[in-house]
């Protein structure tokens, strides 16, 4: 017996109000720039700045960060690979949303696993996805330790911590790689500035 929930008894309901006229009223391409790296690597540092820059050009963004989204829709999840695959993917339906909102919505989180990141970029269309890989040595990330959270991985009090006993996959093929430059990490200015010049050249900052 059919029920209301099933696939089959549900239809999409298509907006009078396109895409493309809320980017014309934004002046502005929807899309969605995600950041991602080892904790500690900056990508929470990097997405306020970049959110900054952007309001600064009059330009609409919104930041999902992983930690927040942890205190309300993924505060039910965990951080076994399933959960974390979970979690992206939310991320992942959340985002493409405010993309199609004409915003430019930034996520930052770690995002592990590769086959959930591309999971998210094969939910917009082509380019409207920017990857952005926070390429930081562990040993860095390691020592900045904002969160005290490698040192408890390290002592066996956390377990399955990306970087130290759960894997991190960088990306193949991201847009941006940020990464040091002679030894020295690029200030958050400078990386957001890499990011919008992307942008700007790739049009997404115009209608």
């Amino acid at each position: 017996m059919s029920t209301v929930g099933n696939p089959a008894n549900i239809f999409w309901h298509e907006n009078p109000v396109k895409k493309s006229e809320r980017e014309k009223l934004l002046n502005q391409q929807g899309c969605v720039v995600w950041i991602t790296g080892l904790s500690g690597s900056g990508k929470s540092t990097l997405a306020c700045s970049l959110g900054r820059e952007l309001q600064s050009r009059g330009k609409l963004s919104y930041v999902l960060d992983g930690d927040n989204l942890r205190h309300g829709l993924n505060k039910n999840l965990g951080f076994s690979p399933e959960s974390r695959t979970e979690n992206i993917r939310r991320t992942g339906e959340v985002a493409n949303l405010f993309a199609d909102a004409g915003l430019i919505c930034i996520a930052s989180l770690i995002s592990p696993y590769r086959k959930d990141r591309d999971a998210c970029r094969a939910l917009l269309p082509d380019k409207k996805f920017i990857e952005v890989f926070m390429n930081m040595p562990l040993q860095l990330c390691e020592d900045r330790d904002p969160k005290g959270l490698y040192k408890l991985a390290r002592e066996g009090k956390i377990k399955g911590f990306t970087g130290i006993d759960d894997p991190y996959e960088p990306p193949l093929n991201c847009e941006i790689e940020l990464q040091l430059k002679d030894g020295v990490v690029p200030t958050p200015h400078e990386m957001a500035g890499q990011v919008v010049s992307y942008m700007e050249n790739e049009g997404f900052l115009e209608a």
